[in-house]
């Protein structure tokens, strides 16, 4: 294990101003997306989309690192040069999704555990050798009146510690995503104490396991109210007990949180991430964005399938990933977004 690259990884993957791409939507996910909009779900549109991202001009100003999908890992650019190369001539540090997915968890029903340890150790040195230098897994916490359970978050914990061991013992930065999902109608204090007992575990288990701490990236969700909530925390609330949540359970070393959008809008996302940039408290690790939906949204539906739109969508990704990079420094606004429209 090299100790000092890890760390210089993780530290370039949360660069004061940038944030992570999440590309990394698996086949289903991609399909399901790409029908709403009437888009072939084929590979080479999945090339183009993905080309189209990775082509926007100044984009590397505002994305430090991008997780790719396996196949998008193994596949070329239209100009014939692999995903991983390219970022890596952009400065963009190229990551991979290792997990195998979330399947329900046996005894708890509407909880899962997410799965893919057998075999990690054999495909984290294949993508090593493919260009990867960070990875990807997700566990995924229900609010319900009974969930999340102990059982479910000791088993969600214990994968993510494991997983975050075996990377790095392949000198991979391991981004570890506890996601409690938004889905629901509970308050912002069920999601406060959800998200505070999900992130402590996984810490304690990270310990177990020896994980260094200097050399991962924390992939959380922001405290906010359930989806369905009568009542919704407005943004500056999310923003002080999303960092309240934060500095209870993860350690000063650690060298950044890049934060989930998990269904929020494009322009919750960014208010909230740049509200707790702005909120004046001198934290210790950088906060910014992992961003899925969030930043290719928007893009993928002005691209919609046709060459014609490429140009016009490359500007939309490139706005998007400007606008979350200046949330990263808390310099965000309304006024920006309307600047642009």
């Amino acid at each position: 294990m090299d100790i000092e690259a890890l760390k210089q990884t993780a530290q370039a993957m949360v660069a004061p101003g940038k944030g992570i791409l999440a590309m990394d939507e698996s086949h289903p996910t991609c399909a399901k997306r790409f029908e709403k909009l009437g888009i072939p779900t084929t590979e080479e549109k999945r090339r183009e989309y993905r080309n189209m991202l990775l082509t926007a001009e100044g984009i590397e100003n505002y994305i430090a690192a991008a997780i790719l999908f396996d196949e998008t890992i193994r596949d070329n650019m239209l100009s014939g040069v692999s995903f991983p190369e390219h970022l890596k001539n952009l400065g963009i540090v190229p990551g991979i999704k290792v997990d195998a997915g979330a399947k329900p968890l046996a005894g708890h029903a509407g909880e899962t555990v997410t799965e893919g340890l057998d075999g990690l150790r054999d495909r984290l040195a294949e993508y090593y050798e493919l260009g990867a230098r960070f990875a990807k897994w997700r566990a995924v916490y229900n609010i319900s009146d009974s969930t999340p359970s102990q059982a479910a978050n000791m088993a969600n914990a214990h994968g993510l510690a494991r997983y975050a061991a075996l990377c790095q013992e392949a000198n991979i930065v391991p981004i570890v995503e506890p996601e409690v999902l938004i889905n629901g109608d509970h308050s912002i204090q069920r999601s406060f104490e959800a998200t505070q007992s999900a992130q402590q575990l996984v810490f304690d288990q990270l310990r177990e396991q020896d994980v260094v701490m200097e050399g991962i990236v924390l992939k959380p969700s922001m405290v906010t109210s359930g989806l369905d909530a009568a009542d919704k925390a407005g943004v500056q609330e999310v923003a002080e007990r999303t960092i309240e949540c934060l500095l209870s359970t993860v350690p000063a070393e650690v060298p950044g949180i890049a934060f989930l959008s998990g269904g929020q809008t494009d322009e919750e996302a960014s208010a909230h991430l740049s509200a707790m940039n702005s909120l004046g408290k001198d934290l210790p690790w950088n906060v910014t964005f992992s961003y899925g939906r969030a930043l290719q949204q928007a893009a993928m539906t002005t691209w919609n399938g046709s060459p014609d739109n490429v140009d016009a969508a490359r500007k939309v990704a490139a706005h998007r990933a400007r606008m979350n990079g200046l949330a990263s420094l808390g310099q965000y606004s309304e006024e920006l977004e309307k600047e642009a429209a």
